[in-house]
């Protein structure tokens, strides 16, 4: 999806993970890139295929579609920033994990941000031409850090590799309802070394993975549609309505109804 200027978004981690922890923990996607800056606390997430320790002063820039998780601790504190895919803003091609050292380049991207943050919780006139300003110049910054040698990727493994290969697919078919085989056999590999290829990069095995993403779109739909449950099934691959209820009450201990209440 092609988004505009007002879909610039500046927010607190803790908006970011409001009516529960499950939307930022579970294995998901969006459709504009998404930047976390953490300035206080620790945990882990997923991120290009790859299981990371997260920390203070960490950037997490994931691009549109791009597979992620982040499971923090609750006394973390950062901001998210939504930036629209497409456009005239230019934003890393791959997802980057950048661990930020020197305080003066922390103290210009928490400045950046506070000052959207402002300008996207205000009404002044020309609000979003000021949000499209705030957005530029975080681009910038991202690019910079990029360029850095310090930032530069790790040697991934093997298995980080395929992992990616697979976090990358999975974002474009967890709706169909494939199973297994199918992801292996369009990697090239068999489910035996996908599983393992994944958990070692992971900590999670392939059909973990699926079975998180799937979950969260489904969680995301009741929360936020009004589409029936029996459609919601159907869009995500389902054969029938009664095994979609039985796969949501397995994996979040209620029925789709209450989770419409519960979201």
């Amino acid at each position: 999806m092609i988004t505009t200027s007002t879909d610039i978004q500046f927010q607190t981690l803790a908006h970011f993970s409001q009516g529960g922890d499950w939307r930022r923990q579970l294995v998901h996607d969006q459709d504009a890139h998404v930047l976390v800056w953490i300035t206080r606390g620790q945990g882990r997430g997923l991120l290009d295929g790859i299981r990371r320790g997260i920390g203070a002063h960490n950037a997490l820039f994931v691009p549109a579609g791009s597979t992620f998780a982040l499971d923090l601790g609750r006394q973390s504190i950062g901001h998210v920033v939504m930036l629209p895919a497409g456009g005239d803003l230019r934003f890393p091609e791959m997802p980057r994990h950048l661990r930020i050292r020197e305080v003066q380049v922390q103290s210009e991207l928490t400045s950046l941000i506070e000052a959207g943050l402002r300008e996207d919780q205000g009404t002044r006139p020309l609000r979003n031409d000021a949000l499209e300003g705030h957005a530029a110049l975080i681009s910038v910054w991202l690019r910079r850090q990029t360029m850095e040698e310090a930032h530069a990727p790790a040697r991934r493994t093997a298995a980080q590799r395929l992992s990616a290969r697979f976090c990358a697919l999975l974002a474009q078919r967890f709706r169909t309802g494939a199973p297994m085989s199918d992801y292996a056999a369009a990697l090239d590999v068999t489910p035996t070394h996908l599983t393992r290829a994944v958990k070692a990069a992971t900590g999670k095995t392939a059909a973990d993975l699926l079975t998180e993403r799937v979950v969260h779109e489904a969680r995301m739909l009741l929360a936020q549609t009004p589409y029936p449950a029996r459609q919601i099934a159907a869009s995500l691959g389902f054969g029938s309505a009664a095994y979609f209820t039985r796969f949501i009450q397995q994996h979040t201990g209620l029925p789709p109804s209450k989770l419409r209440n519960h979201s």
